[in-house]
């Protein structure tokens, strides 16, 4: 059923109005439909696998502060080098400059904290947050440096949008993830073990510490990619995962993932859909999301917290 409603608001989305104009309108909307479907693949894997391995279901890989180093970076870039900056790159360079710079700061994180640490993953969470607070105010200064029309720009970069995706970027973000849900596809069995806990599974004979670094690592891919391609979209993965724990309570991930994405391709489809015929362009996809998200999340928590 979840896969014929998908298919259907495709087919919304990339026929209606377009006339049958296959020269432009319709290849156009096909690279977006591309684009919802690598970035909602991206978002479900990535908070889901972060929620199993933390055995928690209202954090996402937000918390690590991958998107913060992406708005940062570009904030830079347009304070140091204006908009030239941004269009000397192109959007291949600047996916390409922002998944490297993405990945090096998780690979650094990952090294430092687990040596340091004793692989514990919540010392890292809490390093990871207090990272994305201080390079959020970094970017929030950069802001007060730039003109006003470079302000308009970054803030067009920090919401989800799928008109920056392009072709040249859309085959290196299928690469990407692809070979992310490759090696999970691979070790589905494991993530089912893991979500019992560090020691039930190593109890069950599962290298917990070595599992964790390639799951993080998997994950710094995906936001990578997905922020990359398509602009922050972390408050979605809480209601991604949520919405499947709420359908399916006990499925293994084997269910949950695919459902995961899922929904999450059908959530930015009906989005894009709201934005262009019923909004017209005057709100974006980021703000709908975030809404409907938001409300959904306050209603779970108030709908836990009372009384039976």
């Amino acid at each position: 059923m979840l896969a014929s409603a998908i298919g259907l608001l495709a087919a919304v989305f990339v026929f209606a109005g377009a006339g049958m104009d296959f020269d432009y309108v319709i290849p156009k909307r096909l690279q977006r439909l591309a684009g919802m479907g690598l970035g909602g693949i991206c978002v479900a894997l990535s908070s889901m696998l972060f929620q199993t391995l933390v055995g928690n279901r209202i954090l996402t890989p937000a918390v690590m502060g991958y998107e913060a180093v992406f708005l940062l970076w570009q904030a830079l870039l347009l304070l140091l080098l204006g908009t030239h900056g941004l269009a000397s790159l192109g959007s291949g360079g600047g996916f390409a400059v922002s998944v490297a710079l993405m990945l090096g700061y998780s690979w650094v994180l990952q090294q430092w904290l687990m040596r340091r640490g004793g692989n514990d993953i919540y010392l890292m969470l809490l390093v990871g947050l207090v990272l994305t607070m201080v390079m959020g105010t970094f970017t929030q200064f950069v802001q007060l440096s730039i003109s006003p029309g470079e302000f308009a720009v970054l803030q067009g970069v920090g919401q989800t949008s799928f008109q920056r995706v392009r072709p040249e970027t859309l085959a290196w973000a299928s690469l990407g993830v692809l070979a992310a849900t490759a090696v999970v596809y691979r070790t589905l069995p494991v993530l089912d073990v893991m979500a019992l806990g560090r020691d039930p599974s190593i109890s069950l004979g599962v290298p917990h510490d070595r599992y964790l670094r390639l799951y993080l690592a998997l994950i710094a891919v995906l936001v990578a990619v997905s922020t990359s391609l398509i602009g922050p979209a972390a408050f979605m993965g809480i209601f991604v995962a949520n919405i499947v724990h709420a359908w399916a309570p006990r499925a293994r991930h084997r269910t949950s993932l695919p459902l995961g994405c899922g929904v999450a391709v059908g959530i930015f489809l009906v989005a894009q859909l709201l934005v262009e015929h019923v909004f017209h362009y005057r709100t974006t996809v980021t703000i709908l999301v975030n809404l409907v998200c938001g409300a959904y999340f306050l209603a779970l928590i108030l709908r836990n917290r009372s009384p039976a």
